[in-house]
């Protein structure tokens, strides 16, 4: 594994617990440069509005990758330890006396989303990731002593699921389907919501239209979403630097196939889409996009790119075209890509692999980003593992 930026990486050892903290197992890095190793971290009691879940499976997302790494920005650095994950699946063990959501035994997962203030109008309407004073990151992050959602120490940063347990507050429990296959259920939290949050509001979730939607990018996050549009009716068109992802993405639903670098390619389907969902995280251009955009069509972007992106202004005059952004989604929203996946068997490609393969996955996961299929940790492989 490759870390970056020493210089701006915060050090934050694990302090002595509190009375109202327990030990939990987890898998983290310690420090920076370091590999991952066992940790003890400590939960919190559960409140009366809260869950605790004992966590079976949490998706490895590319994001984690850079957070593990102080790859996320070059002004500010990750904390160590670091405890990464923020797809989250297990089951119910014990919840607090105001708890009205869930029952003990009952299936659960948590995404991106930690906590946030729960007053804005933004989280009023179910946006908790827009949050206009900020939502909390599952990990890697500071609790936000003025929402007084988390408990424990509040000067120790929040962890994430490569441990045994976890507590949160009931409103950001993701509730699972009984006979949802839990090992897949993780990566829906993350790159399932991400494609699902576009799609939702940009109408692509209305049955009753039947829309061109172009997916850039043919990966975990792509191939997710070709698998979503497909599966509500749409026409899908894969969209990709070379013709090498054309039978994969056709496999996953995808109706066409366009090679951004290919002009001809470009030109057979030009000014024919509705909506383009652009999961590219590398600096590029967006033109060969917009040029496939149809009159009022929508490119949103989803990729963090800190550098700033070049586009031709008078392209989007010429089809009164947009350029967007998009982020996760809402509580409601991922609870309904979850109902939606399980209605209709709509899964990510997933591969289980255990705490013996972190070191092999990131470094895999850092030097290509084109993998179709999402990495997901068996926290039973905890066991033994020290």
């Amino acid at each position: 594994m490759k870390f970056s930026s020493p210089d701006i990486a915060v050090h934050k050892p694990i302090p002595e617990p509190q009375e109202n903290e327990y030990p939990v197992k987890a898998w983290g890095v310690e420090k920076f440069g370091e590999n991952f190793k066992p940790l003890t971290i400590y939960r919190y009691q559960v409140g009366e509005y809260d869950v605790k879940f004992q966590i079976k499976f949490c998706g490895i997302c590319h994001s984690d990758v850079h957070n593990v790494l102080n790859e996320m920005s070059t002004t500010r650095g990750s904390t160590y330890p670091i405890v990464p994950g923020h797809e989250l699946v297990g089951t119910v063990v014990e919840v607090g006396d105001k708890v009205t959501r869930v029952k003990v035994g009952e299936n659960v997962g948590v995404g991106c989303v930690r906590d946030s203030c729960l007053l804005c109008e933004v989280c009023d309407r179910g946006e908790e990731c827009y949050c206009k004073r900020g939502f909390t990151h599952t990990y890697n992050t500071p609790k936000n002593k003025d929402y007084g959602h988390i408990g424990g120490n509040p000067e120790v940063q929040n962890w994430g699921g490569y441990s045994e347990f976890d507590v949160i507050h009931e409103h950001f429990i993701i509730k699972i389907p009984d006979d949802m296959p839990l090992e897949k259920a993780g990566p829906i939290l993350c790159a399932g919501i991400t494609m699902w949050s576009p799609l939702n509001h940009w109408g692509a979730t209305d049955t009753t239209k039947k829309l061109n939607i172009g997916i850039v990018g043919i990966g975990g996050l792509g191939t997710m979403g070709i698998k979503l549009a497909s599966a509500l009716g749409h026409r899908v068109i894969a969209i990709s630097s070379s013709d090498k992802k054309r039978e994969l993405a056709k496999s996953k639903g995808a109706t066409g196939y366009v090679v951004s670098n290919d002009p001809a390619s470009v030109a057979a389907e030009s000014g024919k889409l509705d909506l383009i969902l652009n999961t590219v995280s590398a600096h590029h251009s967006l033109t060969p996009y917009i040029t496939l955009l149809k009159t009022d069509g929508t490119l949103v972007n989803l990729g963090c790119i800190a550098a700033p992106m070049q586009y031709n202004q008078f392209m989007l005059l010429l089809k009164r075209a947009s350029i967007a952004g998009s982020l996760i989604g809402g509580i409601p929203a991922t609870q309904e890509v979850i109902d939606f996946c399980h209605k209709k068997q709509v899964y990510p490609d997933v591969k289980l692999v255990g705490v013996g393969d972190l070191e092999r996955v990131y470094t895999e996961l850092q030097e290509n980003n084109s993998a179709a299929v999402r990495y997901v940790l068996d926290i039973k492989s905890f066991r033994g593992s020290e």
